[in-house]
Parts: C-alpha cells; structure tokens; sequence
C-alpha cells in the first residue's frame, strides 16, 4: 500500500466540482480504469485472435504440407508402378508380334524369349502361348501348366476381346500370389493367338517398402474390390479386406484426411492405369503433427509473456493520459471562467450604444435646462423667481436620476462574478435585459413582447447569471431575425416545483441537423456573418450551473424557441446537478 500511495497519480483522489460548467468534466478514477479495459480489450483481443488465427493457420499449413507431400509420394509412386506395368505390357506386345506364332510354340525359343525378358527387364516368372481355344500350348516356367485350359478364366475372355489384361494379384493355378499380363497377337491363318507372363509381384512390394514414408506411413496395393494385394504394415494380410472404404474412382491423385476409431489418417491414393489395382498411401495424422505440437506450447508461452508486457505498458500508458487529461480539464475551467468574462464584457460592448443613447437623453435635458438657467442669470432684467428656478434644478436633478439608474444596471450586470443566491423575479431579470436592447429593437423595428402570469413565484438564484442567460439567448434571436422581427419572453410555471422563461423569436430557424449541436462549444451557424461558435455554449454551463435546464425547438424558415426551467429552490437544484452527474 505504501508504493501505491506514492505512485498514486494526482486524481486518482479527486473529486469533481459541485457543478456548473467548470466542474470536472469526468470521474477520473473511472476513467482511468476504463481506459485501462478499453486499452486492454483493443491490444490484447488482437494479439489473441491473431494468436488464434496464427494457430489455425499453422495447424492448417502443417496439414497442407503433410497432404502436399503424400501427394507427392502418391504421385510418383504411381508413375513407378504404371511404368513398371507398362515397360513389361510393351514388351510382351513387341515379343507377341515380332515373333511368329510357330517359333513361339516351340519351348526352347520360348525359353530364350523368357530369359531374355528377364535379363531385359526383370520380374518376369514365367511364359505361356495360349490358341484361341484358351488351351496353352507352350509353357515355360517352374511350374506344371502345358496343356491347361483357360478357356473360361476371364482374363482369356479380356485379352481375347480387348486385346490385352492385366490382372490384380491373385493364387491361381500355382497357388501363390502372382499377376498375370496377357497380350493377344493374330496368327497366319487367321486366328490368334495369346502370350501370357506372370510377374513377380516382389518387385511391386520392394517398390512399396523402399518408400520414404514419414508419420507411420504405410504403403500397398488394393483392388477394386477393396482386398489387400501387396503387404501392409497395419492394416491387414495379403488378400485380406482393408478396414478402410475403397476410395471412389479418380483419374488423377487423391488425397483426403479421414478419422478412424484409433487415430486420424491422411490417405492418399491412386488407381493405376490399365490395371486392376489402387494404390493407398496411408499416414497417422498425430506422427505428421508432433512437431506442430511442440510450437504450440512455444506460442502459448509467447502469447502469455506478451499479454504480461503489455499489460504493464497500458497501465503505465492510461496513467499517463489520463493525468494529462485531468491536467488539461483543470485548464479548461480556468479557460471557460476567462470566456466567460469575455462573453459578459462582449454583451456589454454590444449594449453601449443602446446605453449610451439612453443616457444621451438625460444630458441633453440636462444641458437645456442648465443653459436656460445661465440665460436667465446672464441676460434678464429681472432676476428668474424661485420657483422657476427650482422646476429647472428639479428637471436636471430627474434626469441626473434617470441617467443613475442606467448606469446602475450597467454596473450591476458587468460586477456580477461568483454565484450568490438571493431570491429573482424572472419576469424583472427579462424586462432589465431588455432595457438594454430597446433602443436597437426600435431601430429595427422588431417587436418585443413580455408575457408573465401574476402568479409565477420568484426563484433561488444568482440574478447576474439570469441577466447573462437572457441576454445571450435575445442577442441569439436578434441575429437570426431580419429587421422587423418578433420577439416574446415568456415566463411561466410548467409545474409547482419549477419556473421557466422561454425565448421565441421569428428568424430563420436551425436546420434539425444542427439542433443537436449548437451547445457544443464553437459551433456555430453563424461563421460567415462573425459567430464563434461560444455564446450559446456558455449559456448552456450557465444554465446547468443554476441547476436548470435549456431545451430549443426550431423549425427551418420559421424561428425557434429556446425554453430555461429552473427549480424553486437552490437546494432542488443541487439535487438536480447531483442525479444528472
């Protein structure tokens, strides 16, 4: 507690004015832990929504990168395959029909064809000529097949039809797992003829198993029919049906992420051209993701230790501004007391000459008479009797009064600073303001009327302010109005507990999106013909000083009416200031 008093800045203890327009405009305290929360709500939501974004994006770019590179594997996996079947599909073509029937029905030139297939390319087990009756006349190989019927196997049918097979891997005859490429050749008289090589499918898996597969990946080969035909790390034997949904079929590379009950998977896969056969490319989505896993508690450390740096630098910042902000209201309180002096001193300028015509009436009778008097003792016979004399004295000793008076009221408007409250009639406090204006009234022929109830109770409230609001607000009116306006004070009670006096003249009006602010201080409507902008600004703090209210209804073309309620009592007022700050 000891440190925070002595950092306790300076109004964190302050406390606002008992009112008026040179009270504290806010409550600092609050203030400073609004901005506080404002401050901390606009820099940290960012920062976490970006970590959030930051998050995503990252997760969504490690798992793009993941799927990116099974692609790939799946991409050129594929065109090993679909090569390593073609070369020998090609192969068999060219021996098919580069060879004559007779000599390949002979074993021994058939045994060289086969050596020389695998001396070329590899992979290849065996070779057999099958007639067009799908009995194989020629065989030549580990195995004992010469004389076999494959009339009704369906690959004889598919080759026969379509020229060549290729089938997917399977037992057959020899009861092992093997894949069959068959091409169909014409033969001299007119039939054909099939030449049919088994493929050692330990190639197929050595290509699989030599893949650089990263997150648990495993690679094999399915049918359409989704069963196993090559060897799978984890999921499933040869021949046996994978547990996964056989992928719809794609003329091009797949990739998908898919769930299972153990784990997540990236598949990719492929179907192999001319043949029977899918190649899967599966990876465990949590392995590919160990990494990304480890970042995130990096930038969950980062994010924290962030929120903490900027934590201390708001607190320090809305600090800061906040005392800079109580310095410069203090400044404007001072500044709106000296403006309004200036706006008092501004009214009494525009009232000199009405009073200073006032007072030219007194001394021209003053001058008169004075100057029948010095006639009458200069240049008469007889000296003026008494009486005569004494109606002069009385006349100057009138006008000397007359002239008195309206000095008084000059004085007393211009000496009025601090509030004192004393009791106010409305309805006097108007006709004095208006004392001042007649003669500029008569000289623009505008009409003015007073309308006051018998009954309307006096106020508590400091006269001099009253003289300030009204003057500003009739000084308002005759600006807006053209000569040979109309201008009403009236001074009523809307209810038992107030009094009001509102102020309506005929000019021009404010247009309704200005309403709103014309008590902002300098805005004006009248910039071009010298407004600052202040007057009805001052009028505004004026009256919420003396705990009143000041409403305005306007309408464009047609004037406007500007209505001041006051309380009874002081301590109404006060209590008024207290609910509204």
């Amino acid at each position: 507690m000891g440190i925070f008093r002595r950092l306790r800045p300076q109004f964190w203890d302050g406390a606002a004015d008992a009112g008026g327009p040179y009270r504290s405009l806010f409550n600092y305290r609050r203030l400073w832990w609004l901005s506080v929360a404002l401050l901390t709500a606009v820099s940290l939501t960012p920062l976490c929504i970006m970590t959030v974004i930051d998050f995503g994006v990252t997760k969504r770019a490690v798992t793009q990168e993941n799927l990116h590179r099974t692609t790939i594997t799946t991409s050129n996996t594929r065109r090993t395959l679909t090569y390593f079947v073609d070369e020998r599909l090609a192969a068999l073509n060219f021996a098919a029909r580069e060879e004559a029937y007779a000599s390949l029905a002979m074993p021994g030139r058939l045994a060289e064809l086969l050596k020389d297939l695998k001396a070329a390319f590899g992979g290849f087990m065996d070779l057999g000529v099958i007639d067009d009756t799908g009995k194989q006349i020629a065989y030549v190989g580990p195995y004992d097949l010469l004389g076999i019927d494959y009339s009704k196997e369906p690959w004889f049918t598919a080759t026969a039809a379509t020229g060549h097979y290729i089938s997917d891997i399977f037992l057959g005859f020899r009861n092992v797992p093997h894949m069959v490429i068959a091409v169909r050749a014409s033969r001299p008289d007119g039939g054909f003829f099939v030449l049919r090589a088994t493929v050692d499918t330990q190639r197929i898996n050595d290509i699989l198993a030599n893949l650089d597969l990263s997150g648990g990946g495993d690679a094999f080969l399915i049918n359409h029919q989704g069963v196993l035909q090559t060897m799978s790390r984890s999921h499933g034997a040869v021949f046996e049906h994978l547990r996964l949904p056989v992928p719809s079929p794609s003329e091009r590379t797949e990739v998908f992420e898919t769930e299972t009950a153990e784990s997540g998977l990236i598949v990719g896969y492929a179907y192999i051209d001319r043949t029977p056969l899918i190649l899967m490319v599966v990876k465990r989505q949590a392995e590919l993701m160990k990494s990304w896993y480890a970042m995130r508690l990096d930038l969950f450390g980062f994010l924290a230790a962030s929120m903490l740096v900027i934590l201390v630098v708001i607190v320090g910042v809305a600090t800061y501004m906040v005392e800079k902000i109580h310095a410069a209201d203090q400044t404007r309180a001072k500044t709106l007391q000296q403006m309004e002096h200036t706006n008092r001193m501004a009214s009494i300028g525009r009232l000199a000459a009405g009073v200073a015509h006032e007072i030219n009436n007194p001394l021209a009778i003053i001058n008169e008479k004075a100057g029948l008097m010095q006639d009458l003792l200069r240049y008469a016979k007889e000296p003026p009797s008494p009486e005569r004399l004494a109606g002069l004295i009385d006349s100057i000793l009138g006008s000397v009064e007359r002239a008195g008076t309206i000095t008084k009221r000059l004085l007393s408007f211009a000496r009025h600073q601090e509030v004192h409250v004393a009791g106010v009639s409305l309805r006097k406090t108007a006709e004095e303001v208006l004392s001042f204006l007649t003669k500029e009234a008569e000289y623009r022929r505008i009409k003015v009327e007073v309308e006051a109830a018998a009954d309307v109770p006096d106020i508590e409230s400091d006269q001099g302010k009253l003289q300030q609001i009204l003057l500003n607000l009739v000084n308002n009116a005759f600006q807006a109005m053209d000569d040979g306006g109309h201008l009403c004070l009236r001074v009523f009670a809307p209810n038992p507990e107030s009094v009001a006096v509102s102020v309506s003249d005929n000019g021009c009006g404010i247009p309704a999106a200005d309403v709103k602010r014309i008590f902002e201080p300098f805005y004006s409507t009248k910039k071009k013909k010298g407004g600052t902008g202040l007057g009805l600004s001052i009028t505004y703090g004026l009256v919420q000083e003396l705990g009143g209210t000041l409403a305005v209804e306007s309408e464009l073309g047609h004037g406007s009416t500007f209505t001041v309620t006051f309380p009874l009592s002081k301590g109404d007022a006060d209590n008024a200031h207290t609910a509204r700050g």
